[in-house]
This record gives structure tokens, C-alpha cells and sequence, in this order.
């Protein structure tokens, strides 16, 4: 029973070997997945400056923008990196079908 269960999973998972260079292409899907969680964290780091300064200088309107943006940052890093684990999810869940 588990070796026709493995034999499917096998089966309906995708063959990432038949894809011409796919150690280059994971390892640039990895760089490109710490380039976005770096930029994030960068982004929410600099949103929260500009809101402290606006916010001490009274500038509704600025502080307004810098919250926005850290939401914006937050909101990228959560789909950035959840972005793996659903499609491992989907992987696993096509796998069942």
C-alpha cells in the first residue's frame, strides 16, 4: 500500500530534473526570495523613521504616508515569505487529488 502511495506522489509531482539547469534555477528562486524579505525588512525599518520624524514634527500628512508604507512592507513580507510554503501546500494538495 505505501509503495503505491509513494509511486503516486511520485507521479504527480512535478520532475524539476527535466528542466535544464534546475540547481541554477532554485538557487536563483532562493536569492530572489531573500532579496525580497531583505528589501521588506528595509523598507518597514525606514517607513517607521519616517514616522517617528513626521510624527515629532508634526506632519499629519507624511506620518500618514510612512504608516501606509509599513503596512505595504509588512503585507510584501508576509506573501514573500509564505509564497514557499503555499506552494508546497498546493504541491502536497495536488499530490492527494
Amino acid at each position: 500500500m505505501t509503495q503505491q502511495l509513494s509511486l503516486a506522489v511520485a507521479l504527480a509531482s512535478p520532475d524539476f530534473g527535466a528542466v535544464g539547469s534546475s540547481s541554477t534555477l532554485s538557487h536563483l528562486v532562493g536569492a530572489l526570495l531573500a532579496y525580497g524579505l531583505l528589501t521588506a525588512v528595509l523598507m518597514v525599518v525606514v517607513c517607521a523613521a519616517m514616522w517617528a520624524l513626521a510624527s515629532a514634527h508634526g506632519s499629519w500628512h507624511a506620518a500618514t504616508k510612512a504608516k501606509t508604507g509599513i503596512v505595504v512592507a509588512l503585507a510584501g513580507a508576509v506573501l514573500t515569505g509564505g509564497a514557499l510554503a503555499w506552494a508546497n501546500w498546493l504541491l502536497d494538495l495536488g499530490a492527494t487529488l
